[in-house]
C-alpha cells in the first residue's frame, strides 16, 4: 500500500512537471502553423546539412522548451519543411540548449561550473551529429509516421510504387497508426458530440492560406489546434509518465548506488536511469546532485545529457513523428555518443 502511495505521487509529481512546459511546446507549435511563413523559415535555414544541424541544436534558446514540450515544435518543424538536420537538432538538443535549463543547472551545480559546460557542449555536438547523420535520409516517408508524411509540404514525393497503389493503399497505412498517434484525429466539439477530423482546416494547404485570416479567426485556431495536440500527446505521456512512476518505486535506491562505482558501470546505470526516471530537463539537475558524492563527474553528465534526449516519456512522444525503428535508431545514437564522451571524461578525471 505504501508502494502504491509512492508510485502515484511520483507520477502526480512527472505530470505536475511536465504538463505546463508541454503545453508550452503546443502553444509555440500552434503559433508557428497560423503566424509563421514556413517557405520564409525554410529560406532561411542554412542549406549545408552539418551548419543546419548546428543551428537547429541552438534554437533552443528562442524556444525554452523541455523534452515535452520540443516534440509538438520539432512536429511542426518537419510539416513546415524545415530541413531533416535543423528539426533533428532541435529535437534533441533544445531540452538542454536553452536559458531555463542552463540556470538551473547552474543553481545546482555551482560548485562543479564544468558539469554546466560540460552538459551544454555535449548536448550540442551530440544533436549536431545526430542531426547530420540523418541529412543523408532524403526522402522522410519511410521514417515518419504516415499521418505527418501526408503534411509534409516539402517532402519528397512517394515513391512510385506507393503512387500506384493511389489512396487506397494510404488509408491502409494510416489504419495502422493508433489514433492517438495520428495529425489531425480529433478535436473538442463537433456535432451530434461527435469529434471532428481538422485536418483540411487545422493543416493549411498553401503557406498563404491563413495569411490573410484575420487576427480573431488566427487566434481560434490556434487554440483549436492546441486543444488537439495537447490531446494527443497529453495522453501519451500520461501513459509514459505512470511506466516511469511505476519504475522508479520498483527499483532500489540502495541497488543503483551499489552499481556506480565503477567508470563503465556508473555511465551505464546512470543511462538506465535516465530514461526510466523522465524527469524534467528543468529540475533533473537537482536529482542528479543527490548522486553528485556517489557517482562520477562522467555519469552525471550521462544522465544530465542523455535523459533530456530520450526517456521513456519522450519516446512516447516521439512515436507521434517518427516510426518505432526511427525512435530506436535515434535512442541508439544517443546512447553510444553520450557513453563515449562521458567514458573519456571518467578515464580522463581517474
Amino acid at each position: 500500500m505504501n508502494q502504491l502511495n509512492n508510485g502515484f505521487t511520483l507520477f502526480l509529481s512527472l505530470l505536475v512537471e511536465a504538463m505546463p512546459f508541454l503545453l508550452i511546446g503546443v502553444l509555440f507549435s500552434s503559433l508557428l502553423l497560423f503566424f509563421v511563413d514556413e517557405r520564409k523559415l525554410v529560406e532561411k535555414m542554412p542549406k549545408n546539412p552539418l551548419l543546419g544541424a548546428l543551428v537547429g541544436s541552438m534554437i533552443g534558446f528562442l524556444f525554452p522548451v523541455c523534452e515535452c514540450g520540443n516534440v509538438p515544435v520539432a512536429r511542426r518543424f518537419l510539416i513546415q519543411g524545415v530541413p531533416t538536420p535543423v528539426a533533428i537538432g532541435f529535437l534533441l538538443a533544445a531540452p538542454t540548449i536553452n536559458p531555463i535549463v542552463i540556470w538551473s543547472t547552474w543553481t545546482a551545480f555551482r560548485d562543479q561550473p564544468e558539469i554546466v559546460v560540460l552538459r551544454v557542449v555535449f548536448s550540442l555536438v551530440i544533436a549536431t551529429i545526430i542531426g547530420y547523420v540523418f541529412s543523408f535520409q532524403k526522402d522522410l516517408n519511410p521514417i515518419v509516421q504516415p499521418a505527418i508524411a501526408r503534411y509534409m509540404k516539402f517532402n519528397p514525393p512517394a515513391q512510385p510504387e506507393t503512387k500506384r497503389r493511389g489512396k487506397r493503399y494510404q488509408v491502409e497505412q494510416e489504419a495502422t497508426v493508433p489514433n492517438i498517434l495520428q495529425s489531425g484525429t480529433y478535436i473538442l466539439g463537433g456535432r451530434a458530440g461527435i469529434p471532428l477530423r481538422i485536418d483540411a482546416n487545422l493543416i493549411p494547404p498553401t503557406s498563404n492560406s491563413t495569411s490573410n485570416k484575420p487576427l480573431a479567426d488566427k487566434l481560434r485556431l490556434v487554440v483549436d489546434n492546441s486543444i488537439q495536440e495537447f490531446r494527443e500527446l497529453g495522453g501519451i505521456m500520461v501513459l509514459g509518465s505512470a511506466i516511469a512512476a511505476a519504475i522508479q518505486v520498483l527499483a532500489p535506491r540502495e541497488l543503483i548506488l551499489s552499481l556506480g562505482a565503477g567508470p563503465i558501470t556508473s555511465i551505464v546505470i546512470m543511462l538506465i536511469l535516465a530514461v526510466v526516471v523522465s524527469i524534467c530537463s528543468t529540475v533533473d539537475s537537482f536529482f542528479a546532485l543527490s548522486f553528485a558524492s556517489t557517482f562520477s563527474s562522467g555519469s552525471l553528465l550521462a544522465f544530465l545529457v542523455f535523459g533530456p534526449m530520450i526517456d521513456i516519456k519522450g519516446i512516447g512522444l516521439m512515436l507521434s513523428i517518427f516510426k518505432p525503428k526511427t525512435v530506436f535508431y535515434l535512442f541508439a545514437l544517443a546512447a553510444q555518443l553520450t557513453f563515449v564522451f562521458t567514458l573519456f571524461l571518467n578515464l580522463h578525471v581517474l
